[in-house]
């Protein structure tokens, strides 16, 4: 449902939906004020997969109040990207969804810590059947570190985060690095760090022992890394593709050596959306 301009008059198309209520599994509501036909939704007994973008803040906090399990909706794929996020909706949706919301992908708005601590703890109460989290634009926090500890299903992990000015490099940040490192659930196949790990990836490789077989970074920045993804890949021995955002720019030297281990591959060729 793409409203182009934040419609609120839909004259009848959303409430005809009521015609496959017992179908529907997947709704994409795009561009949209809230209107009164969504409450529609509200009897698609078979609805798995909500996802909903550049949204304002009162659709996405009327629609938070409208989906619930017990009632019906069996939401076990959730998406919210570029809407005015604030945490109550979101944190909303994650209780009601409970045990089974399997797959998480939040774009939220650079807020402070503070801001977002309702929402990572209705996600570390609510869900622990995770397999798929993708968060981008938040604090890389021990508050975000305990929660991806605490997934133990967990199997694709992305991450965009900003360290809050932190500036580099720093002995805080490295220690939380080693941490989350430490932490990260066995059951982890895939990871995505984009850009914003940067000059900390060789610690993060050096203290993983997860059996990862897919790993996406920004760049191979130097030798010092090049040489912590040779000995990742030969301590874990899992690791079948390393994409690279920035690989046309890959030095050749480098490329060699890490190409008798791991397979070099582009960014978007392995990249995983839920």
């Amino acid at each position: 449902m793409d409203g182009a301009g934040f419609f609120t008059e839909f004259h009848g198309m959303i409430s005809a939906l009521e015609s496959q209520k017992n179908s529907l599994q997947e709704v994409i509501i795009d561009s949209c004020a809230f209107s009164e036909e969504f409450e529609v939704l509200k009897i698609c007994k078979n609805l798995e997969t909500l996802r909903i973008k550049y949204c304002d803040h009162q659709a996405l906090s009327k629609l938070s109040k409208i989906l619930d399990h017990k009632v019906s909706n069996k939401i076990s794929t959730l998406e919210v990207i570029y809407c005015p996020i604030s945490a109550q909706p979101i944190a909303l949706m994650l209780e009601k969804s409970g045990t089974l919301l399997q797959r998480l992908r939040l774009v939220l708005n650079n807020g402070k810590i503070q801001k977002y601590i309702s929402l990572l703890e209705a996600l570390k109460s609510f869900c622990p059947n995770i397999i798929y989290l993708d968060i981008a634009n938040i604090k890389f926090s021990t508050k975000l570190v305990e929660l991806i500890s605490d997934l133990q299903k967990l199997q694709f992990l992305s991450l965009r985060c900003y360290n809050d000015g932190i500036p580099e490099p720093d002995e805080e940040l490295k220690k939380r690095v080693i941490q989350f490192s430490e932490i990260l659930p066995l059951t982890l196949q895939y990871l995505n760090l984009n850009n914003w790990f940067g000059p900390y990836i060789d610690i993060l490789l050096n203290h993983c022992n997860v059996p990862l077989k897919k790993l996406l970074i920004y760049k191979i920045y130097d030798e010092k890394i090049a040489k912590a993804l040779i000995e990742f890949c030969i301590r874990n021995k899992t690791l079948k593709y390393l994409g690279v955002y920035k690989y046309l720019d890959l030095d050749d030297n480098i490329r060699k050596e890490v190409e008798e281990y791991v397979e070099l591959v582009t960014f978007k060729r392995i990249l995983v959306y839920c």
